[in-house]
């Protein structure tokens, strides 16, 4: 999906996503597990929450001790975060055009936001955020696991466009590690009971000092 696409379809659901999924984190153990080690291996400094949603990912961080700015693509979702997390930071922005400087953040959590890029554009979204990151800096990738695409026309119960690029494990490694990060640990975990069809996938790198 094209952004404006992407953004249109978040601002549709905006509420309804954030009344789903803001507490989704305490039914996921392996996900807090993940959250938890990227934590405490991040080096000191500033933490992007890519596709921040409604901010439930970056309030866990937070709460770890992280000082985190949620980035979203749609400014209805970033209302809705600001309004649950009042005190924290949200910007509108797009993962393919980061509006910080080089090197300038400390930690990039992508948790099932790169879905929404085309397979092809990947590469240059992983390019993004290795320039934004600090050498030493830390990059969590969580996705949702298979090969091609889900496409929808009913997205959470409305009338919008809804699509996801799935990926293999291996696939998504190898892209992380072509990129130039060091691929630290890979998973993958079955989907809990509550969640849509597909399995998911974990990537946690670092952007190596040079």
């Amino acid at each position: 999906m094209e952004p404006d696409a992407i953004r249109s379809s978040y601002d549709v659901v905006a509420e309804t996503y954030a009344g789903k999924f803001f507490d989704e984190l305490s039914r996921k153990p392996f996900d807090r597990e993940w959250l938890g080690q990227f934590a405490r291996g991040c080096p000191h400094g500033r933490v992007l929450d890519i596709g921040c949603g409604p901010g439930h990912v970056g309030r866990f961080l937070m709460d770890l001790g992280l000082d985190v700015i949620g980035v979203d693509l749609s400014p209805a979702m970033i209302d809705v975060a600001r309004r649950l997390n009042p005190e924290m930071t949200f910007e509108v922005g797009d993962m393919k055009r980061l509006d910080h400087d080089d090197g300038s953040v400390a930690g990039i959590v992508a948790f099932y936001s790169l879905i929404h890029i085309a397979r092809a554009d990947v590469p240059d979204v992983l390019t993004e955020f290795m320039r934004a990151l600090m050498p030493g800096g830390k990059l969590l990738i969580a996705v949702h696991g298979g090969t091609g695409e889900i496409t929808s026309d009913d997205f959470l119960g409305h009338q919008t466009r809804f699509a996801a690029t799935l990926f293999e494990k291996d696939e998504l490694a190898r892209l992380i590690g072509d990129t130039g990060f060091t691929v630290d640990q890979t998973a993958e975990r079955e989907r809990y009971e509550f969640e849509t069809h597909t399995p998911r996938i974990y990537i946690a790198a670092t952007h190596e000092v040079a």
